[in-house]
């Protein structure tokens, strides 16, 4: 409602005042803007919210009444306050300027101010406009998401301010370059384990330092075994089978020999699982366990599996380590011609 709240005066009084103010603001008078004369405001006066505003009429000894006004409220006369707010206060009356001081402006007492003098009888008004800005403020970000690869997302920030802001929108990556939306919205189709990650929504508008806020999108796709070697130890020494895989969420490991599945804390064997690496360690590596090992890592989305050779010196194996087995169970039947070999 601005700051044009008025004293409830007894209405003799109100007649006298209004009486007494008739002249400054006549009827049929309009309100001008910038008298090439007088009086002189300033001109558009511009502050932040919160800020105190300072509106400043220039005058001269020929004046004998002045007031400021807000649209068709009267806020001082001379010396005397006529609106309620208390943020409103008189700074100067003197024979070369009247200035009144709004404190902690806001967006409400956005709007015309005008300076009205008397001087010969002769009404003359001056306008300033108040600007009020306002600092960007986010007010609605989409939550925290997890999606499927391949799936599509959809994100929304909005913000508001004064003047209205700019929304940008960013990956937090290291391969990531420049902005990837200067929009509220940020979409996404067949996003991909590459676009997981934060992603940064901005809003600016040159009033204070831009607002930022966070979207963690997490993107599920199934186990990929990255690592899988063979190795070759001798009979009696430490032996160690790794296997690696990347997945989201992460992946639950399993250890096969040949078609059968390895017991965690079976006798001199032990099965160490972490987020992506699996580790298969032989305390003291025997004959009878030089042979195929094949790790299957799985999870909600899918499975696939690595075979590997835990061999011994001088033994033939193959040199890529084992074929690369995806999917399903067919994996239990896909052992190495060479292991094949000591079933007959």
């Amino acid at each position: 409602m601005g700051v044009g709240g008025c004293l409830a005066l007894p209405w003799r009084c109100l007649v006298v005042l209004c009486l007494r103010l008739l002249f400054l603001v006549p009827a049929g008078v309009p309100v001008r803007s910038g008298d090439a004369t007088f009086p002189k405001a300033m001109d558009n006066v511009t502050v932040r919210q919160g800020e105190s505003a300072t509106l400043r009429c220039s005058v001269d000894n020929r004046v004998t009444r002045v007031a400021w006004l807000n649209r068709s409220s009267i806020l001082y006369a001379g010396n005397d306050k006529w609106c309620l707010d208390p943020r409103v206060v008189l700074l100067a009356n003197t024979k070369t300027q009247y200035s009144i001081q709004i404190q902690d402006v806001d967006v409400y007492d956005e709007g015309p101010y005008t300076c009205s003098v008397q001087t010969d009888n002769h009404p003359k008004t001056s306008r300033v406009h108040l600007i009020v800005q306002v600092s960007p403020k986010i007010t609605e970000i989409s939550s925290d998401i997890s999606i499927n690869e391949g799936g599509n997302v959809s994100l929304t920030c909005i913000a508001t301010g004064r003047p209205d802001p700019t929304i940008t929108w960013r990956h937090i990556s290291p391969k990531a370059v420049g902005f990837i939306s200067e929009d509220e919205y940020l979409e996404i189709t067949g996003i991909t384990r590459e676009q997981s990650g934060e992603y940064e929504c901005s809003a600016s508008n040159d009033v204070a330092a831009p607002v930022v806020q966070r979207v963690k999108v997490t993107v599920n796709y199934p186990p990929y075994i990255s690592d899988a070697k063979s190795t070759g130890v001798p009979v009696g020494q430490k032996g160690i089978l790794l296997c690696e895989a990347s997945a989201v969420p992460s992946a639950d490991f399993q250890w096969y020999k040949d078609d059968k599945r390895l017991a965690e804390g079976q006798k001199g064997l032990k099965v160490e699982n972490k987020a992506f690496v699996s580790k298969l360690t032989f305390f003291n590596v025997s004959e009878q366990d030089y042979g195929n090992y094949t790790c299957v890592a799985s999870n909600q989305l899918g499975n696939t599996n690595a075979s590997m050779i835990l061999y011994g010196p001088g033994a033939v194996h193959d040199g890529n380590n084992g074929a690369w087995r995806r999917g399903g169970c067919t994996w239990l039947l896909a052992l190495p011609l060479a292991q094949l070999a000591r079933h007959f």
